[in-house]
């Protein structure tokens, strides 16, 4: 305990540096604020922020890109309570008890427990991911190139498992980003891969690009392709503090949600997101009166929004410690590491102290900022909700397009975006879901590059991914979730289980 006390202070004096803590107020802010602005998920706004980023320290960086992160979960709690649409996926379960709450002139006590909730899963999850990191990298430093190989296979069948939608579906995405990843130099030839000869293709596909395009340009079509409707509550919010009552009521699920979204986050696929329709389950079966469920039960917020929150710091564990992202936002995050010449891993702790423990100290600042930004603005964000999309979205076109071009001063970048934002559209509009493909996209070069160099020591002996013991154990919980995921039950339940309970 006394080591993780000590590698905490020393997170603390990285984050609380006068740029850090202004950087995490930022991204605390913009992420509050996106996650209050329905259409626009945190994938779509890191994406978007990439470059904004690029002339910044590495670790001042990503303590802002965490702060979105972060703050869109906090924010997406408000305009699923106000307005009966969840601003970020993991808000969904959050409309039901919490906008019923809202219509019964409740809607300030759901916001409180919320905000409380998030805030005492957000420091649970601090400690969780800093009493976790010294032991999971050790054990990573002892993993070889297959080691890796088999970790990120395991993780991408995790993130077709766990993606919502046709188990196909998922499959197909994850085989795309691996095909994408591949275009550009060959690894050890450096011989041109699939770019029919265009020179602007010689490098690959710029992260940034396909992130902007993907999650921006076609996050924007497919709210402009839905009727715009705001069911905003007329009734008066009233106080946020929650009285003795319902804190009584939220306690022991909010524990439960912290621990079950803790444990879900750190799986790849949609484990973070899937936590908060865990603990709403949970709650709902050993509650005494479950018909209360649906109609206001300040347990279905209170649960779920921790869940949500601890599940997105978790989701940090196996990107810090491993390396692999187990989400989309957490690939986006690779990409940023990877631009600021930061790679991702084991290694990062020896090498990046500062970065390491300054990224964890920072979320606990990062929580504590939004208690103290989401409760006092609560009225702001209510007038921000009246802002249409008709003038919200050009404007993030435009910041996208200047985004891109400042890459590389490119134009061919944009187009390269705009084609990715319609392929992202139309890929929706067919029930495939954009997040498998950037987890292929950014794990297959290092699938590839770590096979290559487990052929290269083995002398082409592909057994070697079997021989060696935790390969081997690795390769065997992915054949075995392929063969779970496959049972008729299994893949009716996960094909329902995103649904929202009628």
């Amino acid at each position: 305990m006394g080591g993780i006390i000590e590698n905490l202070g020393f997170g603390f004096t990285v984050a609380l540096s006068l740029q850090n803590v202004a950087l995490a107020f930022i991204g605390c802010l913009l992420g509050t604020m996106i996650g209050v602005l329905p259409g626009v998920g945190p994938i779509a706004t890191i994406a978007i922020l990439l470059p904004v980023t690029f002339g910044l320290e590495p670790v001042s960086a990503l303590i802002m890109l965490a702060g979105i992160y972060y703050g869109a979960q906090y924010g997406g709690s408000t305009t699923a309570i106000l307005l009966s649409i969840p601003g970020e996926a993991s808000s969904v379960v959050t409309v039901l008890d919490g906008h019923q709450m809202a219509r019964q002139g409740r809607a300030g006590k759901a916001l409180g427990i919320a905000a409380i909730g998030s805030f005492f899963a957000g420091t649970v999850a601090t400690f969780i991911i800093a009493g976790l990191a010294t032991p999971l990298t050790t054990v990573a430093l002892q993993f070889g190139p297959a080691e890796y190989f088999s970790l990120m296979l395991m993780g991408l069948i995790f993130a077709a498992v766990l993606a919502r939608g046709s188990l196909f579906h998922a499959i197909i995405m994850v085989l795309v980003g691996l095909l994408l990843s591949t275009v550009g130099p060959d690894l050890v030839t450096a011989q041109q891969r699939m770019t029919f000869g265009n020179i602007y293709l010689s490098d690959g596909i710029n992260f940034a690009v396909l992130g902007m395009g993907l999650f921006g340009i076609g996050e924007i079509l497919r709210n402009l392709d839905q009727t715009e409707k705001r069911d905003v509550v007329r009734a008066p919010i009233g106080k946020l503090l929650p009285e003795r009552e319902d804190l009584r009521r939220s306690a022991l699920p909010i524990l439960r949600g912290t621990a079950i979204g803790a444990a879900l986050g750190i799986l790849p696929g949609n484990g973070a997101v899937l936590g908060a329709f865990a603990s709403y389950t949970v709650e709902k079966k050993i509650a005494k009166e479950p018909e209360r469920f649906g109609a206001g039960a300040i347990e279905g917020v209170a649960g779920p929004e921790s869940a949500n929150n601890a599940g997105a710091q978790t989701s940090f564990i196996p990107l810090l410690t491993l390396g692999i992202p187990p989400n989309a936002v957490m690939a986006i995050m690779v990409g940023a590491m990877t631009i600021h010449g930061i790679i991702p891993g084991p290694q990062i702790m020896s090498r990046n102290p500062d970065l390491f423990w300054g990224l964890i100290a920072s979320m606990w600042l990062g929580n504590l900022m939004l208690l103290i930004i989401n409760l006092p603005l609560i009225g702001l964000w209510v007038r921000l909700l009246a802002v249409p999309y008709r003038l919200m979205f050009p404007a993030i076109s435009l910041f996208c397009c200047i985004g891109v071009y400042s890459i590389n001063g490119q134009t061919f970048d944009i187009v390269v975006m705009m084609a990715f934002g319609l392929i992202g559209y139309l890929l929706v509009k067919f029930d495939f879901e954009p997040a498998p493909l950037i987890l292929g996209f950014v794990l297959g070069r290092m699938m590839e590059e770590n096979l290559r160099q487990a052929m290269i020591i083995a002398r082409g002996d592909f057994w070697a991914l079997f021989s060696r013991p935790i390969s081997a154990a690795l390769l065997a919980v992915a054949a075995v979730l392929v063969v779970i995921a496959l049972t008729p039950k299994i893949r009716k339940g996960r094909e329902r289980v995103f649904t929202e309970e009628e």
